[in-house]
């Protein structure tokens, strides 16, 4: 039985309002950490809840959970890889700017597109491989690398920790899409994803257990962490949620573009609620990016 799409402006304004969603979550972390949540505890808390609401989903549709022979180690592996990404852009967070680390994890399709190169699968074109030279070109611009490479006031530590931890998600996430896309393009992704977050809590409950992150698992010292961790749960569990159980009506095909817009409600909601500011030009390469993107992945959808 066939499912009728969502009109599309229905869709684009439901997929722009997932990615606010998205956006915010990663707001509501930042106050989260600075209340005094540890980073653990953050991400306990978010996959903890996904994975109910993902659960509720799978066995509301009655999504066969048998998994083809060979297919668990790979399953295991995205697991592991969506947790190293989720550490990653939660400690990048707690560093820099929100808006700036979204727009250096949304390096990953270009990186997605070379990793796939790599191993053999077709060449970017022409017209792709001038957009990823955009995007890098409008990113050197938001990191104002020009004017760090002739000031003699170098950022601090946590700039280029936090830097570090961004690209490291981006590649991280490219590698897990590629496996999920040639490996486990099979199953439901309903399932895939309620067994990734479940992989991601169990590793960030061992890591915790294990004392190998010291003060990971730390409670918010007053009620704002308290009420931004939650925060932070009730966004990134529904929009999850809401991607999932709408995704076959959203028409992702034409739409998933859209998406793109998290970095710029980052930027927004970070300049709104905490103060964070970029440069004019800083932002004129924000916007460089974001156009970058959308167009290169519109350019794959066609």
């Amino acid at each position: 039985m066939q499912v009728s799409h969502f009109s599309r402006q229905l869709s684009v304004l439901i997929l722009a309002g997932l990615a606010c969603s998205f956006a915010g979550n990663h707001i509501a972390a930042r106050i989260a950490f600075d209340g005094g949540a540890g980073l653990l505890l953050a991400i306990l808390c978010r996959s903890g809840v996904t994975l109910v609401a993902l659960a509720a989903v799978v066995f509301w549709r009655r999504e066969s959970l048998r998994l083809g022979s060979g297919v668990w180690g790979w399953q295991v592996l995205v697991g592991l890889l969506i947790g190293v990404q989720s550490f990653c852009i939660y400690s990048a967070v707690a560093r820099i700017p929100v808006g700036l680390t979204l727009l250096l994890v949304n390096l990953a399709p270009v990186l997605l597109a070379l990793l796939s190169w790599a191993l053999g699968g077709p060449a970017p074109t022409r017209r792709a491989a001038m957009l990823m030279g955009l995007i890098l070109f409008g990113l050197l611009v938001v990191l104002d690398i020009p004017t760090l490479l002739v000031d003699q006031g170098a950022p601090d530590d946590l700039w280029f920790e936090g830097v570090l931890y961004s690209l490291v998600a981006a590649g991280v996430f490219a590698v897990a899409m590629w496996v999920s896309d040639r490996r486990l393009a099979q199953m439901a992704g309903a399932v895939r994803s309620m067994l990734t977050v479940a992989i991601v809590f169990l590793g960030a409950s061992l890591a915790g257990a294990s004392g190998v992150m010291p003060g990971g698992l730390l409670m918010p010292g007053a009620m704002v962490g308290w009420i931004a961790l939650a925060i932070l749960v009730l966004l990134y569990g529904t929009a999850f949620s809401i991607l999932f159980i709408c995704m076959p009506r959203l028409d992702l095909t034409r739409n998933a573009p859209v998406m793109n817009i998290e970095p710029v409600a980052g930027l927004l909601f970070g300049w709104l609620i905490l103060d964070q500011q970029l440069g004019p030009l800083q932002l004129a390469g924000a916007a460089i990016v974001v156009a970058a993107i959308v167009m290169l992945a519109y350019r794959r959808e066609e």
